[in-house]
């Protein structure tokens, strides 16, 4: 590291669980973002302001006034933009140093494979099933933790997959195949900080997992209940018949 950077990250470089060799690693780190949204602009800006060294942005939608409430990334002069080209654009502001990868565009099943191959560690910030479970069916063919939030009216979830550890659940243990019907922000709402909450939250198990140190979610869900401010902690353990990371056998 050079002397601009020493002091740019000093005060997580002054953690014992970080140090020299810690933020070294996240300067060596390439972390996929998959949606720029709400839970994807507090991941995206804090992972570059801590210093990740590549960030892959991708996104195929762009800034509508009714993202500004939430989604922290972009400004209403960018409305219209591509979300990655906007949020890129507070990236850079935040730290040029960041390299920045943008994907305008709508990711199926061999993309994301080729994509996760490439990446140090993914985050779902997405808001529908099919994305959902295409993502975790790449990072569990690519032994990639996955940090994947959720946030939903006034409740958020975040969990860790991990499939390079033998008994680490994936996705699909917690989740069958859903409808993309179910519940999103368009049809139920969303409370603008609960976002931040949870993206903040998948921020720090994502620096955790790439520094290595503390106990992160992988085999736990993490709830969060806003209306009254409360934590709910919950064992998930892995399915040995989920059909993405077991014998598929119902």
């Amino acid at each position: 590291m050079n002397d601009d950077q020493l002091l740019r990250y000093s005060r997580q470089i002054m953690l014992p669980e970080v140090d020299v060799a810690g933020q070294e690693a996240l300067l060596a780190s390439r972390v996929l973002i998959v949606g720029l949204g709400g839970l994807g602009s507090p991941v995206a800006m804090y992972l570059a302001a801590a210093g990740v060294g590549h960030l892959v942005l991708a996104d195929h939608d762009h800034v509508d006034l009714s993202n500004l409430q939430r989604q922290i990334a972009h400004t209403s002069e960018r409305i219209g933009q591509a979300k990655v080209a906007s949020a890129a654009e507070s990236l850079r502001a935040l730290n040029p140093e960041v390299h920045l990868t943008q994907i305008e565009e709508r990711l199926d099943q061999a993309r994301l494979n080729a994509l996760v191959q490439d990446v140090d560690l993914v985050l779902d910030c997405t808001d529908n099933f099919s994305v959902r479970f295409a993502i975790n069916a790449a990072c569990v063919a690519a032994r990639v933790p996955l940090v994947s939030g959720a946030a939903i009216r006034l409740e958020g979830q975040v969990a860790v997959f991990d499939s390079r550890r033998e008994n680490s659940p994936c996705y699909q243990c917690l989740y069958e195949h859903q409808s993309d019907e179910a519940l999103n922000c368009a049809t139920s709402g969303v409370l603008a900080p609960l976002v931040g909450v949870v993206g903040s939250l998948q921020a720090l198990e994502a620096i955790k997992l790439l520094v290595g140190f503390g106990t992160d979610l992988a085999g736990r869900l993490l709830m969060f209940d806003a209306r009254h401010s409360q934590w709910q902690s919950l064992r998930l353990p892995r399915d040995p018949r989920c059909p993405a990371c077991g014998t598929g056998q119902k």
